[in-house]
């Protein structure tokens, strides 16, 4: 059965001559909106969310700079801090996993108490550990509650905004993550391994203190079926005064027909056709994550003394300052340039920064011209890393909310984010080995990944700015 309508694009309707006419599912007044000018609540909802992205990016970034502190400190070996680098990518994949069915079962804000709290427990292990055993409880424990955030963050956010705001408050979400990244990184050049552990427990506090301000999701309300909290939540969200009837109305009638839909499972992603849009949406997570990203980000203070810097804290400095402006410009131009056409500034940039980046250390195991190494090798990373938050950090997220149809968007999404976590796992784990057996071989072989993501892109993957859900699923179906 296929369903005609969604939350994105609207009603189908038809006219007396049987023409399909589109009305929006997520719709208010445009009129009543203007002149009430009544989305303080939502940009308050969306403030206090973000918190959750911070923190994702805090946990990701925290690895990078404290490397050579925790190893002295705490003396673990390479392969001992291999495994704290990408354990937590381990709890994030059993957080993928479950995200979807805990959002289900106690709420959006339910879920995102439960990460909070899991993360503090994570960052109070870290703070007080004396050994690799309470290190990795912290880490894995982390991992969780922002594996549960990944998801259900950018969910809350498309959920209670209204469309014509929608796009920007999601980017929202990415420019966090960034953030978070950025500042764990800068403050842990400046501080302590166990002081930067402050960076993640703050925000993880602030999102429990706000939610208590903020209303529940009103379409999880809806799905459940709690009428009455359900226009509360509504109504506080739109403005005591706006009119919320044709809204309502047209959320619920949205959810009827959902439940309308056979319940989708794992295997029904491999039909004929869903399968291109598994292609796409797995490969883009794939070629994101073997391009080599966690590794750099996780380890980049030690690529840094490797190349010859007496420390890491200039780069990693640096790396932090670039990344949360230039994802911003890639924000502003995922609707004006396309899609694809970032991707493919993305992935060659990449590109050439890993080839640049493997040129230094090939010049440095060959012995000749070392006084440019480090000066190479701080050139390559940060063109990679800037290339990367231009297009290929956030465009495969939003390709992959937009290529699944509605009735298989979950169990689609759940997958890709679980390949996603996978991919951050095995690099992550796999990085350090790889830099004691080549450095530049490592990185050439990032490159090539990279590489290969040019093409990928270029023969797979559909362009979807500007295009109605419907229009994308019409195009991956007559091109399979």
């Amino acid at each position: 059965m296929a369903i005609t309508k969604d939350v994105e694009n609207g009603v189908g309707m038809h006219d007396a001559q049987g023409n399909e006419v589109r009305q929006p599912l997520v719709h208010q007044n445009e009129s009543s909106a203007d002149s009430q000018g009544s989305i303080w609540m939502v940009l308050l909802s969306t403030a206090v969310v973000i918190c959750g992205s911070f923190e994702f990016g805090s946990c990701v970034g925290y690895s990078a700079p404290t490397q050579s502190g925790i190893t002295k400190d705490i003396g673990l070996s390479l392969s001992e801090y291999s495994v704290f680098g990408s354990i937590l990518t381990i709890g994030a994949m059993i957080g993928a996993v479950t995200s979807g069915h805990l959002a289900d079962f106690i709420g959006r804000k339910g879920a995102m108490r439960v990460s909070a709290v899991i993360c503090i427990i994570g960052w109070l292990a870290i703070y007080f550990a004396k050994g690799s055993v309470l290190l990795y409880f912290g880490r894995i424990s982390s991992g969780y509650g922002i594996g549960v955030l990944s998801y259900v963050v950018p969910v809350f956010i498309a959920e209670i905004a209204p469309k014509n705001l929608r796009g920007g408050l999601a980017t929202l979400n990415q420019l966090l993550i960034c953030g978070g990244h950025s500042v764990a990184f800068i403050i842990g050049t400046l501080v302590t391994w166990r002081t930067l552990v402050l960076v993640g427990f703050l925000p993880c506090l602030l999102l429990l203190l706000g939610l208590v301000f903020v209303p529940e999701s009103p379409r999880w309300l809806a799905k459940v079926g709690n009428q009455k909290e359900f226009t509360a939540a509504l109504q506080k969200l739109r403005g005591k005064d706006a009119d919320i009837t044709q809204e309502a109305e047209e959320i619920q009638e949205y959810i009827e027909d959902l439940r309308t839909l056979p319940k989708a499972g794992i295997q029904d992603l491999f039909q004929s056709r869903y399968i291109r849009s598994v292609i796409v949406g797995v490969g883009l997570m794939v070629f994101q994550q073997i391009g080599g990203i966690n590794g750099v980000g996780f380890y980049a203070s030690e690529i840094f003394v490797s190349a010859g810097f007496s420390s890491g804290k200039l780069g990693t400095i640096l790396m932090g300052s670039i990344q949360v402006p230039i994802t911003l410009v890639g924000a502003i131009l995922m609707d004006r340039s396309g899609r694809i056409a970032l991707l493919m500034v993305s992935a060659s940039g990449t590109f050439a920064g890993c080839f640049i980046t493997g040129i230094s250390f090939c010049l440095k195991a060959q012995g000749i011209y070392m006084e440019w190494v480090p000066t190479l090798a701080l050139c390559g990373i940060l063109v990679y890393l800037g290339a990367f938050s231009i297009g290929m950090g956030a465009v495969p997220w939003v390709i992959m909310s937009e290529v699944f149809p509605i009735n298989i968007k979950g169990i689609g999404g759940s997958l890709v984010t679980l390949v996603n976590w996978f991919g951050s796992w095995a690099v992550s784990y796999a990085f350090n080995f790889l830099m004691s057996w080549s450095s530049a071989g490592t990185f050439f072989i990032f490159s090539a990944a990279n590489a290969a993501t040019i093409v990928f892109v270029a023969m797979v993957v559909p362009e979807t700015k500007g295009r109605s859900l419907e229009e994308i699923q019409e195009s991956l179906n007559s091109s399979k």
